[in-house]
């Protein structure tokens, strides 16, 4: 596998390049896959986000393998977890071994990296399903449809905590991580009747009401890669069977301009 080709830059433009994939589900017979493309990072990326299911069932072996395509590889790796990551019901002990790789595994936390001198944060959570506004799961009724709605909740929650924290830091850029899709706009090409699982219009208004200068996520593997929120962030669907890469590349500006929460505004940057 080859990452998709960087985009140059021009001028005297400060920019962090942004490398992404989710949704690689890597087995025990997967080692060496990714890796040399991954290799490639410090050459035109600086810094790798990992949207989730990074597994295919959540095992620790698997987990490991995961680990070896990751470890040492010259550029920071923030990453969170999927539902595959979790089917095994290991996910700490997943988590724990891609930390001791060197990633950032977030659930509700922030990472601020240093790049060209600025200050770049992310923050992660998985985030969960539920639906879209107007089309969408209420905390209503039976014990079970409240559980499901309160996961939903309390994942968006976490992503705000995480968003909060950046805001905090003084961030030249913020990065939105999730697993889940906060917007509908990059599930076209997903049959309809599954939307209510693959994400959650309420992952979209933790980021509108923090900002954030881009939001990234996986799970929908038929989707689409471009979507925005209602209040103007760059959303994209980089799962590997869209981005149908390595990874994806994008750039962001370096000069601490971005959408005001709430406010929709133009698209800017790259890809």
């Amino acid at each position: 596998m080859t990452p998709s080709g960087p985009e140059p830059t021009t001028g005297r433009e400060a920019v962090v390049r942004v490398a992404a994939v989710g949704d690689i589900h890597l087995g025990e017979d997967c080692a060496g896959l990714l890796r040399p493309a991954f290799e490639a990072l410090p050459d035109c990326a600086d810094l790798l986000l990992l949207a989730g299911d990074l597994t295919r069932h959540g095992s620790v072996a698997e987990a490991e393998v995961v680990a070896g395509e990751i470890a040492g590889l010259g550029v920071p790796v923030v990453a969170v977890l999927g539902n595959h990551d979790h089917h095994a019901d290991a996910p700490d002990e997943v988590t724990r071994v891609l930390r001791d790789a060197g990633a950032h595994v977030l659930e509700g936390e922030s990472a601020v990296l240093p790049v060209a001198g600025h200050k770049v944060g992310v923050a992660g959570a998985k985030g969960f399903c539920g639906g879209f506004l107007g089309r969408s799961a209420g905390e209503f009724g039976e014990p079970e449809m409240k559980a499901f709605v309160r996961t939903a909740r309390r994942g968006a929650e976490r992503l705000a905590r995480g968003l909060g924290e950046l805001a905090e830091h003084g961030c030249a850029v913020r990065i939105a991580l999730t697993h889940f899709s906060p917007v509908p706009d990059t599930l076209a090409g997903e049959p309809l009747e599954i939307y209510p699982f693959l994400g959650s219009y309420l992952l979209a208004e933790a980021i509108d009401a923090h900002g954030a200068d881009l939001a990234v996520h996986g799970h929908a593997h038929l989707g689409t890669e471009h979507g925005m929120t209602a209040g103007g962030v760059r959303v994209r669907n980089v799962a590997q069977p869209v981005i149908d890469h390595a990874f994806a590349l994008y750039r962001l500006p370096l000069d601490g301009h971005r959408p005001r929460p709430h406010a929709p505004t133009a698209r800017y940057g790259t890809r």
